[in-house]
This record gives structure tokens, sequence and C-alpha cells, in this order.
């Protein structure tokens, strides 16, 4: 990067402000460290170009301290960091002006692009900004993942729980996955299980063999399917995952525009990519996450 961004993070946890500051040093950031909110009120001092700030905190929590960091120096970033039960709290806190949140622990990576995305968000308006596929995806703890070993019946039930609406990054998830991620005994993505595989799956062989011409009537006819379509789920609902799913989604990297995420997904008529960052998988981009953006640009 050619400017350092000096980032100020703010956190109750002393093994992990020192833990965290350690690695962003590393990957260039000079840390400035504040154990709680009124020091981190005193280190505005030393003009932090982008600060992470725990929500949850003894004494002056972080809504507190963001609403002190606003009236002060309003043009700073802060990201947000919470706990997985802690995502209505993110919520208010995008509300009350915050750049973003992401969950504890967090990647570092993750927390290394975001903290850059932040600095470059600077004077800029935020009708007039485009995130990175990384600022629209929908990161890996927040989306289904299920190994490969499991009967297809836990993945059914797992692919139907996602039909739940909940916080990702600054999101609302509005619809579910509609697929599921599967990974092998090293977490590595080997496939993916859509509802298409499903369908695929319940087909009869036969049904696809050749036939002669006078079977056509008896093939479509009311008794021919009746009771068909419960039958073959439940005869295959023990089939291992990776016997059913479909080669594992292509990857983008999390710096990627979302126009090259719209053109790989066009060009490859593929309906969500893996996000990698350092050679890790970091989430998943679904074509409705780039519809999201669409819409968000048109708003008024």
């Amino acid at each position: 990067m050619s400017k350092t961004i000096k980032v100020l993070m703010v956190d109750d946890e002393e093994q992990f402000r020192s833990t965290t500051r350690k690695i962003l040093e590393k990957k260039g950031f000079e840390t400035i460290l504040a154990a709680d909110g009124p020091e981190a009120i005193e280190r505005l001092d030393a003009a932090p170009d982008v600060i992470i700030l725990d929500i949850r905190m003894p004494g002056m929590d972080g809504h507190a301290v963001l609403a002190e960091i606003k009236k002060r120096e309003p043009e700073i970033p802060v990201i947000m960091l919470t706990g997985h039960g802690a995502l209505p709290s993110a919520q208010k806190a995008l509300a009350e002006g915050a750049y973003d949140y992401l969950t504890k622990p967090c990647d570092v990576n993750i927390l290394a692009m975001k903290i850059t995305e932040a600095f470059e968000s600077r004077g800029k308006p935020e009708n007039e900004e485009e995130v990175r596929v990384l600022g629209a995806m929908v990161p890996i703890k927040e989306y289904t993942v299920i190994n490969g070993a499991k009967p297809l019946r836990e993945a059914i039930a797992a692919l139907r729980d996602s039909y739940v609406s909940r916080m990702a990054t600054s999101r609302l998830l509005e619809t579910g996955h509609r697929s599921i991620l599967v990974t092998d005994d090293d977490n590595e993505v080997i496939g993916l299980l859509a509802i298409t595989d499903l369908l695929a799956l319940i087909m009869p062989a036969y049904l696809s063999l050749p036939k002669p011409s006078t079977a056509d009537s008896i093939q479509y006819s009311p008794m021919f399917w009746r009771g068909m379509f419960s039958k073959e789920i439940k005869a295959k609902a023990d089939f291992p995952v990776k016997d059913v799913m479909s080669p594992a989604p292509l990857t983008i990297d999390g710096k990627a525009s979302l126009m090259e995420a719209a053109f790989v997904m066009h060009s490859n008529r593929a309906r969500r990519l893996l996000v990698m960052i350092s050679g890790q998988v970091a989430g998943i981009i679904r074509e409705q996450d780039l519809f999201f953006e669409m819409e968000k640009f048109l708003k008024t």
C-alpha cells in the first residue's frame, strides 16, 4: 500500500489486542491500541485512519464510544467487532454510523481487507461507493456447510434451515442459500449441493431410457406418476452427500470488482462463486448478492 494506514484497535481483551496488533503490523499497518472507551477517545489525537471497535466492553460500550467518535471525528470509518450472539447490536451500530462489522473471532485477512476498504472509502459519497466482492459476499461462517460423508437427509434439513433470514456482514440475507457447500475431512470445499441436484437425484433411471412410442401415453398418465416423488426421495435419503453433489463452484479473489464477478458468472452460467483470500475460502458470492447491489445503486 502506498500510504501506511494507521489503525486504532479498541478492545478490552489484552491478548486479542496484542495478537491482532502483531499480525496487522506484519501486513504493513500502523496500529494504536486502546483498552476501553475513554482511552479510545484520548487516542483520537493520534489521527487514526480507521478504527476497530469492540461492541461489548465494560463501562463505556462500543455504541457509546461510536457516538463520541462521530461527534469528534465523523469522517473516520469505524469497523465494529461483535460476537455471534450480538448481531442485532451490530445492526444498530450500522444505523449509528459504523462503516461495517465483523464477528469475533474474525479472519485476519478479511479484517485487513476491510481496513483497506474502509480507508479507501474516506471522502467518497456513500451512494457512489462500490464495494468489492469481499463486501458483497456471504462469509463462509454464515454459509451452510456439510461434510460429504453425511447422509442426504441431513443436508436437506440443513438447506431448509438456511431459509431463515439472518444478518451477514452489513446486509440481511433476504433469501436462503439454495445450496450447501460440501467439504472433506480436512474442511476443504469439494463440491456443492443445490436443489437442482436433488431434483436430478429423484429421477428414476428408466425415465431416460429409450422407449417405444406406444409407451408415451402410459408414462405420462396420472397413475404412472402417483407416489413416485415421495418414494424416490425416501429411498435415497441416506445416500452420502458427496455422491449427489455437483462440482465445487468457480473461484474469484475477494479483491475483485463486482463487474468481474458478474462477468465470470455470466460467461460460465454460474449462479455462485467461491471467494478466496490468500488461498483460503473466505465466503461465497451469489447471483442474488449482485442483484442486491444493483438495487442499491438505483435507490434515490
